[in-house]
């Protein structure tokens, strides 16, 4: 998935072996109020501070402002139900609070961020730039201050000192697409079009297509100066690098109707929400989530219809796991924003997260019916229906995902390995195969289809040479897959080769301890070398994991007494 920061991150998920207020902005006020209210002070402090353990900052702001009023001037109490406050959205109550902790304490950094950008929501310009100027330029500050500073100075049409201002992002390279990126906004904003084109040039080719920010600025600077077609070539270049997107469908079809595009940022306030939404968006690249969670807050202070910090919002919340709250945040992006197929998407899993699948099954079958034409709702509903195990509903859903796609690309492996996997739970072999074979095709090094592959052969006992390369091949690309390493273990266990099998499966015990099924063949292994004693521990430490299979249990405890049968090699699960 193709970040909306200045910095692009793709990211892939692996699976098993075998399977391998008076603000705006949505707030975490899901939690209800408990049944048992808790009245004193210290009980209300204790409830807060397990509600921030728990990232759930509704209560922890409930629950900390009731020891706060009892207790009003504790400084440390004090920051902690700001920072609840600020976590929950509740922006309003926080700044009131940071304006008395940074009269207590005056470079407490987050405290007086806040109350800079709250001044430059109200438009008090001048004082947000005393209030920057004020904070120390540490850690996140080295790189926020002097954005926001640059862009107090360009609400005051002062553009050559903002520009100024920026120059100590020179400093450090890891700053530069930033740089470049403002530089270019307060360029397009103050009419520069020389100095913006170049800068925005800069941004643009810091990554391969350009971030959606940068190309949707970019572009839309091209559009009003009459450069359609260059426009035009950002915007599939763009698609081109992330052909899954639906983000620029909207500015191909405005290229076509010729309406006017508008800049993406028109003042200082949306110059600074854009500062703090791309350094956010950094943060939570990093996993910094607390902190990126902070600033992207501070955004929607500023800019409440912005759309990007909500998808932010939504991927920060959903990571914290917090699905009803970035349910929340998905839902602020409206019907008519470029951004609201993929925000649909993220809502119809969240919906699967709180265990409401089939709402989510309904926005899915729905978005599917809307474009009859994207395969990628449909393998969206694939994958949430297998992850519940629903096969064969799940291998539909597939079938009809990979009807819509024309010939095939490298990046359909994904979908062909999922179905694969689908079809062979269902009992479906031939078709699994098929599957997989195909998706080697498109990808021959995928190591979770080689290795998936590889595993079903040689439980099958089929085509065991080839399957023994197919595996060994997928740990020399993935060494550190506990996985990986238990297929390879496996498939030397069932070839017989017992030492070898021993020595991989305690590696992979090693990398997944805590798997049932890797510590259950060790067992196998085990016996088979004549190691009982320890065979046995690894049987009831694969017991104590809870097997998800009853028969599972069953073979297991069998083997705890009887052992294993003479003469026999098939032994362990699969």
């Amino acid at each position: 998935m193709a970040t909306l920061a200045l910095l692009v991150a793709c990211s892939a998920g692996g699976s098993r072996t075998h399977q391998a207020s008076t603000d705006n902005e949505p707030s975490s006020s899901h939690v209800k109020a408990g049944a048992n209210e808790i009245d004193s002070a210290l009980g209300s402090y204790l409830a807060g501070r397990l509600a921030h353990h728990e990232r759930d900052a509704a209560s922890a702001a409930r629950y900390l402002t009731r020891a706060l009023a009892d207790d009003p001037d504790n400084l440390n109490l004090m920051r902690q139900t700001y920072l609840a406050l600020h976590a929950e959205g509740r922006m309003t109550d926080a700044a009131r609070l940071a304006r008395r902790i940074v009269e207590a304490r005056p470079k407490e950094s987050i405290a007086a961020v806040t109350l800079a950008v709250d001044a430059i929501r109200k438009g008090q310009i001048e004082s947000a730039k005393a209030r920057l100027d004020a904070i120390p330029r540490q850690g996140y500050n080295t790189l926020l201050v002097p954005l926001l500073t640059a862009w107090t100075l360009a609400g005051q049409n002062r553009f050559d000192d903002a520009q100024a201002a920026l120059d100590s992002l020179d400093k450090s390279q890891a700053f530069a697409v930033f740089r470049q990126f403002h530089s270019a906004l307060i360029s397009d904003l103050a009419d520069n079009h020389d100095a913006a084109e170049e800068a925005y040039r800069s941004t643009i080719a810091a990554q391969p297509g350009g971030s959606f920010r940068a190309v949707t600025a970019f572009g839309a600077f091209y559009e009003r100066g009459g450069r359609s077609e260059a426009a035009r070539k950002l915007y599939e270049d763009y698609q081109n690098e992330n052909p899954e997107s639906v983000w620029f469908e909207p500015a191909l079809a405005r290229l076509a109707s010729g309406t006017a595009a508008e800049r993406i940022v028109n003042d200082a306030r949306e110059g600074s929400a854009e500062a703090l939404f791309g350094i956010a968006s950094a943060l939570f690249q990093e996993n910094a989530l607390d902190t990126a969670l902070l600033y992207a807050r501070l955004a929607i202070h500023l800019r409440p219809a912005f759309d990007a910090t909500y998808m932010l919002l939504g991927e920060i919340l959903e990571t914290q796991s917090l699905p009803e709250v970035a349910i929340a945040a998905y839902e602020a992006i409206g019907p008519s924003s470029p951004l609201n197929w993929s925000a649909q998407l993220r809502i119809a899993t969240n919906l699967d997260d709180l265990d409401r699948t089939d709402d989510g099954v309904l926005i899915l079958r729905a978005m599917a019916e809307r474009r009859p034409e994207r395969a990628d709702v449909l393998i969206t509903l694939g994958d949430m229906l297998r992850a519940r195990e629903r096969w064969d509903e799940a291998v539909a859903a597939y079938d009809d995902a990979l009807g819509r796609v024309g010939a095939f690309e490298p990046r359909h492996w994904r979908p062909l390995y999922a179905r694969g996997i689908a079809l062979e739970r269902s009992k479906q072999w031939p078709r699994a195969e098929s599957d997989f074979l195909t998706a080697l095709d498109l990808e021959p090094d995928q190591p979770f289809v080689l290795n998936y592959l590889g595993y079903s052969w040689v439980d099958k006992g089929v085509n065991l040479d080839r399957a023994l390369e197919m595996i060994e091949r997928a740990v020399d690309l993935r060494p550190d897959d506990g996985y990986i390493t238990d297929s390879l273990g496996w498939a030397h266990y069932r070839l017989g080769n017992f030492t070898d099998a021993v020595r991989l499966l305690e590696r992979a015990v090693v990398l997944r301890p805590d798997d049932p099924t890797i510590n259950d063949h060790l067992g196998d292994a085990y016996w088979r070398v004549n190691r009982r004693v320890e065979a046995r521990f690894q049987w009831r430490r694969a017991l104590a994991l809870g097997p998800e299979e009853d028969e599972d249990i069953f073979r297991i405890e069998e083997k705890l007494r009887r052992g294993l049968l003479p003469g026999t090699v098939a032994d362990g699960g699969s």
